[in-house]
């Protein structure tokens, strides 16, 4: 007896064989697709959108990558949801983390093919990942003790992190700001009190670190351009409440006497609510939306200091680093948290004027201003320094450093191979399988720059065999060099974060053996 179909008719299944193939091939795509990044010598990609005004995105962030590609294929959405996660957990470790994870999968394909079940996969990926975490933590050097140790550690992490983005040329200015900027915030993960401001022009040398708070506004006309002691009320309220919307009202007067009265009315009522904010004892008001000439008029004769239409994002920040809070009403001044800084002044540059409070009440906030030749050049940096500051701001919590430049994948690949030795029964096989995963990574670092990655990779492992070997993959020189000297270093939280979050996405695309896509739901005709 036939089977009825169960799925309607546009749905679709693959079952088996196909499913694990589909994932597979899916996975491996995207693998080979950011690979070319990895590394100090990784190449960029451009990506061009094709909605409105064709927007181009010049980047070799791995997760920015993935995040702007529309995919169809299940398994690899996998991926680039590990990537995403692995930005906004540790900010690095984007590409490595796919390139892992597609190494994994390319390693199991070959093991399903010899007809190992995925579970004994799985259970032997299980032991491997664990081992190698252990080789790692024996390893680990952790120099908390000495703040001095640890301000280069600090410093080799992030030159480290920057050689393969685009400020690789200038890293050690930018790893220098970048490590100012972190230990400011004493220890706290919260990236908001740094604020990266991006003005197009000069180069990217002429980027600073500035202490205090930038606001990308002019000052008015008329106004005080220099407070000191300022008392700051942030708020974000609509300053022409007052006014008789011309669209939605109609008035009938019979004589232009009345008109003037009703324009008298208006003033007047912004004049009370102006009155009421400067009754807050302040010197500067920053409003979110238009203050508009009459109120601005109000608030120079009273020599308060008004910044109107200040972007979301600037009066967020600007109410968290005074203290303030924002507000909307003011009928009650003593509940309004009113913001504190020492000074405000006009600065300028390049060739835009903008805001600068200094001596802020939260003490950690300083903005970095990066200057370059165009938007796109900007847009990089940014995302460069943004990885470089999670990073650090991550290692000053958790303090344990390793060496970088394919050595922990090496010191963690002898350990997984010594683990398959012991292993009776198929598990072994995919243990070893899992070795040879992490030693792509080298292999792949030594290909993008050109190298000869067989010949360099078997130097590595033989180097590797003497004990306490700091032998990495010297990039530079395209030899093998020592890590400690060349000052290669890498978190170790980003390492362990990579090498879970890859084992676990290969973990969920092998268990995987039907596909099912759903219909389309249909639109039903409206005529």
């Amino acid at each position: 007896m036939a089977i009825e179909k169960i799925f309607k008719d546009d749905a679709s299944e693959e079952k088996g064989e196909r499913a694990r193939m589909a994932s597979f091939v899916g996975a491996i795509a995207i693998t080979d697709l950011v690979k070319t990044t990895l590394g100090p010598k990784g190449m960029d990609k451009i990506l061009q959108s094709t909605g409105r005004g064709h927007g181009v995105t010049v980047t070799n962030d791995g997760a920015t990558i993935l995040k702007s590609l529309h995919i169809d294929n299940p398994a690899a959405k996998v991926l680039i949801d590990i990537s995403k996660v692995q930005d906004d957990e540790v900010g690095d470790g984007t590409t490595s983390v796919v390139v892992l994870a597609g190494e994994l999968l390319r390693e199991a394909e070959k093991l399903v093919a010899a007809k190992i079940h995925p579970m004994t996969i799985i259970s032997g990926y299980r032991m491997a990942a664990e081992c190698a975490r252990n080789a790692l933590l024996q390893r680990v050097a952790d120099n908390k003790g000495s703040a001095e140790k640890f301000r280069s550690d600090l410093m080799k992490i992030a030159m480290t992190t920057l050689s393969s983005k685009i400020l690789s040329q200038d890293k050690v200015y930018f790893a220098q700001l970048a490590v100012d900027a972190v230990m400011r915030l004493k220890g706290s993960t919260n990236l908001e009190a740094i604020q990266i401001i991006k003005k197009p022009g000069g180069s990217l040398r002429d980027s600073f670190l500035d202490e205090g708070f930038i606001l990308d506004k002019k000052i008015g006309l008329g106004q005080p351009k220099r407070i000191e002691n300022a008392k700051i009320l942030v708020a974000n309220t609509a300053m022409d409440t007052d006014k008789v919307k011309i669209y939605g009202a109609r008035v009938r007067v019979d004589s232009m006497s009345k008109v003037a009265e009703i324009e008298g009315a208006e003033k007047e009522k912004m004049r009370e609510k102006v009155q009421k904010i400067i009754a807050h004892g302040i010197n500067c008001f920053v409003n979110r939306q238009l203050i508009y000439n009459f109120p601005e008029e109000l608030f120079a004769d009273a020599g308060v200091l008004a910044i109107e239409h200040a972007d979301f994002d600037g009066i967020e920040r600007l109410a968290l680093v005074t203290g303030g809070e924002i507000a909307s009403t003011f009928d009650n001044p003593e509940s309004v948290k009113l913001g504190h800084c020492d000074l405000i002044e006009e600065i300028m540059i390049g060739e835009d004027k903008l805001i600068h409070f200094s001596g802020v009440e939260m003490g950690q906030a300083c903005t970095i201003v990066l200057r370059g030749a165009s938007h796109h050049v900007l847009d990089e940096a940014e995302r460069s320094l943004h990885d470089a500051l999670c990073v650090l701001s991550q290692t000053v919590n958790d303090t344990r450093v390793l060496f970088g430049g394919g050595w922990p994948e090496m010191v963690m690949a002898k350990e997984v191979d010594e683990l398959a030795r012991k292993t009776p029964g198929k598990k072994s096989h995919a243990i070893e399988a899992f070795s040879r995963a992490l030693v792509a990574i080298p292999t792949i670092i030594a290909d993008n720059a050109g190298l000869d990655s067989a010949d360099l990779v078997a130097q590595l492992r033989a180097a590797h065999h003497k004990e306490g070997c700091n032998a990495g993959i010297d990039v530079i020189s395209g030899s093998v060099g020592d890590m400690a000297d060349l000052g290669i270093s890498e978190s170790f939280k980003v390492k362990q974060a990579v090498l879970l979050s890859a084992t676990e996405a290969a973990e969920m695309i092998l268990r995987v053996d039907e596909i099912i896509t759903c219909a389309p739901r249909q639109r039903e005709d409206r005529m």
